[in-house]
């Protein structure tokens, strides 16, 4: 059976913050021993706001090229030069719409910067995603004791709305490999992979929510985890793969 388990009273994190002491605190605050099959779901917010990846809109100065694809946009133009600094290449830009090929990979809107839930002054302030986030759930991991998945949201080609997805993950094997098993009238499997990490990233979605909700992390109970770990990054498709580049 899974149970999903908010951590509750976290409360705001700053820059320098010690992540894994606050997140064994909010384990121990619930009372819950942890044990096979638990996987902790941290979102990106927290640990970019505790690696200081917060950025001063008033301190970007935004270049030619972020001006005109903000006047295509009709995007915030330090907004779009952040993007085009956290960016390898912008796969599609159309009015109100912003989406890139983040460094770690990612194809995902605005390169995955936010400006809401980010505190006072968020106005003038945006988020970074992490520098590392499959190193930083290594930490966590090593720290607590238990697997690590950090989630963000993100939207889906040809589908309406977010979905939480894994863009870090220690502990767990992020991508289950099965091919070459049988199914259960002995045919092998040829193309069957699992988004394991994806699967409890999304999970955990159903607790943490995508507004105000102020749940930053929750643990994810009665996980079936089999495998060699394998981390988040191996979730993005290689870029020769991509049929519609």
């Amino acid at each position: 059976m899974i149970e999903i388990v908010e951590l509750g009273g976290i409360g705001e994190i700053a820059a320098g913050d010690d992540l894994a002491a606050i997140l064994r605190d909010a384990i121990e605050r619930c009372a819950l021993p942890l044990r096979d099959g638990d996987v902790l779901v941290v979102t990106q917010k927290i640990v970019s706001k505790a690696e200081g990846r917060q950025v001063n809109l008033k301190e970007i100065e935004p270049g030619e090229p972020a001006r005109e694809l903000s006047q295509l946009t009709r995007k915030d133009p330090r907004m779009v030069q952040l993007v085009l600094d956290e960016s390898s290449e912008i796969v599609r830009a159309v009015p109100e719409v912003l989406i890139a090929r983040h460094k770690l990979g990612h194809v995902m809107a605005n390169a995955g910067i936010d400006r809401s839930n980010i505190g006072p002054s968020q106005g003038a302030r945006a988020l970074l995603l992490p520098l590392d986030p499959d190193a930083t759930a290594a930490n966590l991991h090593s720290a607590l004791g238990v697997p690590v998945v950090i989630s963000d949201s993100f939207g889906r080609p040809w589908r309406l709305g977010v979905v939480g997805v894994a863009i870090g993950a220690a502990g767990i094997p992020a991508l289950d490999d099965r091919r070459g098993e049988l199914d259960r009238d002995e045919r092998p499997l040829e193309v069957t992979q699992v988004a394991l990490a994806d699967m409890i990233a999304s999970a955990a979605g159903l607790v943490a929510g995508e507004g105000a909700e102020g749940i930053p992390a929750v643990l994810v109970r009665g996980c079936r985890i089999e495998g060699t770990p394998r981390k988040a990054a191996e979730l993005v498709r290689p870029r020769r793969e991509d049929l519609f580049a």
